[in-house]
């Protein structure tokens, strides 16, 4: 019987490389030899793994979620020979984030250069989108979340904190003028976000916990917090959005923050979240532990604001 775990180094090198013959050149054995690996997990599994022509092999359905586990057991082996061995563990290989858009783009997507200078083996497939994904069935190793996470099959490590504040351009203030208590907030256009009950379309929540709901309407909805920054800079109406989605806007004076009768909610935070039924691997950990360093219990976004 062939060993199983070169069987997996087999497997995960051809899917890489897209082929038998090269997979058994990067391993040091014949094509032969490559080929028998691969024939003795298919019989064993019963199911073809890989989809081969004679100019190429491709992963079949079952092979692509086999190699998701494949690559998960090899590098928790790898890790395993290091730390036995008090060697430093090496972060590598593709990691796949999501991350809500407005968030990517303003705190990731800067910070991927410098964690790539400390990891330089570590690539990134970075996924934004403000819906919520399905780790596990979408394939992402960690994901992006603000707000409460209340699914028991992750495991959330918190990033940040997360506070909301309302706002609206001097171009508004100077039209309508401003609101002085959340009851006056019926008599203003309010710009809902649609993907949050917090501040949705026809309710905002105030008091540091939420327990304060105030109806509101507005002309404008929208499944994006930057859409609705753009439309209040332009002085359509008053947003309730989160600090770092505004902050710098607020410090510069393009739009005035506005505080009523309530305080303004504070979100649970801004978490990073992976599936808890396997032991995050090292790039995962490496990710979220750069993340908490940068932004930490005070993050850049609330200074001056508060």
């Amino acid at each position: 019987m062939l060993d199983r775990i070169s069987g997996m180094e087999v497997f995960a090198k051809v899917a890489a490389l897209g082929s038998l013959s090269a997979a058994g050149r990067a391993l040091g054995m014949s094509q032969t030899m490559a080929t028998k690996h691969i024939a003795s997990i298919e019989d064993r599994l019963g199911v073809k793994l890989l989809h081969r022509t004679t100019r190429k092999v491709t992963l079949s359905d079952a092979g692509r979620r086999y190699l998701e586990s494949v690559e998960r057991i090899l590098s928790e082996l790898s890790e395993a020979d290091a730390i036995a061995t008090a060697e430093r563990i090496e972060v590598s290989g593709t990691l796949r984030v999501n991350a809500p858009v407005s968030f990517g783009v303003r705190e990731i997507v800067p910070r991927l250069v410098e964690l790539s200078q400390h990891h330089p083996g570590l690539m990134f497939d970075l996924g934004l989108s403000d819906r919520v994904v399905d780790l596990v069935e979408e394939g992402w190793d960690v994901a992006i979340r603000i707000g409460e996470i209340k699914d028991e099959s992750l495991i959330a490590r918190k990033l940040a904190r997360c506070r909301l504040i309302l706002a609206a351009s001097p171009i508004y203030l100077k039209a309508r003028g401003a609101p002085a208590t959340t009851a006056d907030l019926s008599r203003h256009n309010c710009l809902g976000y649609t993907l949050s009950a917090a501040v949705g379309p026809s309710r905002w929540q105030f008091a540091s916990d939420g327990s304060i709901s105030i109806g509101i309407e507005g002309d404008l909805h929208a499944n994006n917090g930057d859409a609705l920054v753009a439309a209040a800079l332009a002085g359509q109406g008053i947003i309730y959005q989160p600090t770092f989605l505004i902050g710098d806007d607020i410090r510069s004076g393009r739009l005035v923050s506005l505080w009523l009768d309530h305080p303004p909610m504070e979100l649970p935070g801004v978490f990073a979240i992976y599936a808890r039924n396997r032991r995050p691997p090292a790039k995962v950990r490496a990710f979220i532990d750069f993340m908490v360093s940068k932004l930490g219990p005070d993050p850049h976004w609330d200074r001056e604001l508060f």
